[in-house]
Order: structure tokens, then sequence, then C-alpha cells
């Protein structure tokens, strides 16, 4: 089982692209950086390739330990690993760090080469497909022409999701989990109240706090603690915290006192948050989620829109979640289905909620160990 196993070894690396990058919004970008981090030997025929894809707070160190920060390991490093679920030992993984971010690639803190100034607020909005075609140039300068696997989870599963429309044939499976087809109504209700607690944050400048010396906590911590809520279930937030209050305290009838355990928690988490994480960054990715809708091209039509899906599919859910609830991954199955494509689902009876998708359940870990032991078999003969 995963947790086992050592964690070994990241490097992170970087790869410079001098041309511009044409975006959906119709401006583009030129002279930026990927970081990215690899795993595993790339066979001979260079059919071993999977391509982890990462959701809104992570980054492409999804696995292993940083050489000298002992305690690094990668977001998804129960998953991936020697003899993990995803085996390095027969899988080359790549993870890329996404246009936008704040941990490597080319963001809004960083200069802007027209301006020699931090782009800040002139950061282009960027979408989905435009990380999409940024993983494809990378994978390009690697010499992958197709990936075994594109995997993700959450965010990271729409870019699965939207790689097997945007490149076809440069990939033979995708693994979405705990994800959905686009948005619903209550997620970008989320997004936007955490966007405004940023974007009325004193220090926020209208997003070119970088220039004044400052970062938004404030509006960052805020926009952490509304997230963190939508990530947990009601279970695990009752069994974990319930009405309990913090140790050693009496209820104050304070209006503005941390009394509750839940309370301390959140605030704890909003305020590590908000000393790592940019401002810029949060508002980016968040509309990213937004603006992801691969069947408005079809008049939401899911299934005509997945028609142009090559892939085999596994897509797993979890049963507690209700940011990205079960029903929306029946949404991609019976759209695959439609279109007679290969898939398998799992609905795992999980009480973690959202974050599922990131611990060790059994039968959760059983169901990708099985389904990358049968890719691993398809150039092992």
């Amino acid at each position: 089982m995963p947790g086992f196993f050592m964690s070994f070894i990241a490097t992170p690396q970087f790869m410079h692209f001098p041309e511009a990058l044409p975006l959906q919004s119709g401006a583009s970008i030129r002279d930026y950086t990927l970081a990215y981090e690899t795993y595993g030997t790339l066979n001979a025929e260079r059919s071993n390739a999977v391509l982890v894809c990462h959701a809104l707070n992570a980054s492409h160190h999804v696995a292993g330990v940083y050489a000298d920060q002992p305690k690094s390991e990668g977001w998804w490093d129960n998953m991936i690993g020697p003899g993990k679920a995803v085996d390095t030992n027969k899988f080359f993984v790549i993870g890329v760090n996404n246009l936008g971010s704040c941990f490597g690639s080319t963001g809004p803190m960083h200069t802007n080469p027209d301006t020699g100034t931090a782009y800040g607020s002139q950061f282009p909005v960027v979408t989905v497909e435009d990380w999409v075609n940024a993983q494809a140039l990378l994978l390009d300068r690697l010499g992958i022409e197709q990936l075994a696997v594109v995997l993700g989870g959450s965010l990271g599963g729409m870019q699965a999701l939207s790689w097997t429309l945007q490149y076809p044939d440069r990939m033979r499976h995708a693994v979405v989990v705990a994800s959905a087809p686009n948005l619903n109504a209550e997620n970008i209700a989320f997004n936007e109240v955490a966007r405004r607690a940023i974007v009325t944050d004193p220090d926020f400048h209208g997003g070119d706090f970088y220039a004044h010396n400052v970062v938004p906590k404030r509006g960052l911590r805020i926009a952490r603690m509304i997230g963190h809520i939508t990530y947990l279930s009601d279970d695990v937030m009752n069994e974990k915290f319930g009405r309990q209050l913090r140790e050693g305290i009496d209820l104050k009838y304070s209006t503005q006192d941390i009394e509750f355990q839940i309370e301390s928690y959140l605030r704890y988490q909003g305020d590590k948050f908000s000393e790592y994480f940019d401002a810029n960054t949060y508002l980016l990715i968040t509309r990213a989620l937004d603006y992801f809708d691969p069947a408005k091209s079809t008049g939401g039509n899911l299934s005509l829109a997945l028609a142009k899906a090559r892939a085999r599919f596994l897509l797993v859910s979890f049963t507690t979640d209700w940011r990205f609830s079960p029903q929306r991954s029946r949404e991609i199955v019976k759209s695959l289905l439609d279109n007679r494509r290969d898939v398998s689902y799992a609905e795992i009876d999980a009480p973690h909620g959202h974050d599922a998708f990131l611990l060790t359940d059994p039968r959760y870990v059983g169901v990708m160990d099985a389904y990358f032991e049968g890719v691993a078999k398809e150039f092992a003969a």
C-alpha cells in the first residue's frame, strides 16, 4: 500500500519558451517559463509517459521530496512513486506547473518582457485549454509524441478531459478523478465570493500590490477559509471538530473572539495559505475553473462535445464530495457511453469530501492500481 514506500529525491526543472503562446482570450504571452518535474525513465519506444495535471493550489511537485527538504512530499506522493499505484518503475511521470501559478512557471509576480516590471494585473487571463496547449509544447520539447495517460484530480481532471478533445491522438488513456464537465452556479458563486475577498483587501491595489511591497493577506485568508470548507464533508468536519471549544476556554459571548475549534482550524489554514500563495494567481485559477465548459461549443450537448475523444477513460468520484459530486462524473460517463467510448467508473464511498482524491483510501488506491497495471501491460508485452 502507498505510505509504506520511501519517497525518492525530486528535482525541479525549467523550460523556457521565447515564442508567443496564443491564448483563448485573444491575447498571447511570450518569453515564458514552465516549471516541471519528471520521475522514472522514459522507455525506448517513448510509450510509457504519464502527464499529471494539478489542481488549484498544487504544482509540478507531484511526488518525492527535495534533497534539502525531507518533509516536502509531493502533493500526490501517496499515489505516485516506485511500487505505488502509478509506479515510476514502469511509468515516466511528468508534472507541469501551469502558467499563472506562483510555484515556478511564469505568473503575475514575474517580469513582463514588454514593460520590465511585474505583470501584476496585466497578466493575461488563462484557461484550461491554454494550459493544455502549453503542456503539449513542453512534451514536444521532451520528444514525447503520445502519452500513455493524462491524469488529474479536480481542476487537474478538467485538464485531462480537455486533453482528450484538444489532442485526441496524443494520448491513450484519460484518468479523471473528482472532477466535472463544468462548474455549476454554486461553485462559481463560491469562487466569486473568494475573489471579492481578495480584490476588496486594501493591500490588493488593483492587482499591482508587488510595487507597493505588500501582500493582500486578509483577502487570501478569507478565500482559503471559504475554499477549505468546500473541500471537506459535513461528516468529517463534525467528527474532527463538532462543537468543541478551543482547549482551556469557556464561552466568551463575543462576536469577534475565536472560540470554537473549527474557527481556530480555519484561521490556521488561512494564515498558512496567505504566506505562500499569490493573490493574482488565485484570481486567475478560479476564473479558469469558471470558464471551463467543453460543451459550450456544442450548445450544451456534452455527448456531442466528447465525440472527439479517442482515449480510454477511468473516472473516479467520491460519495461525500459535494464540490464535484458523483452526479457530475456520471454526466461524463453517460456522454462517453453515448459515443461508445471505453470507460470505467468507480464511485468510492469515502467520508472525506472533495479532499478524498488526495488521500489513501484502500478502495480508491485499488482502483487506480488495477487500472495503471492494465496500462503498463500494453507497453510491457
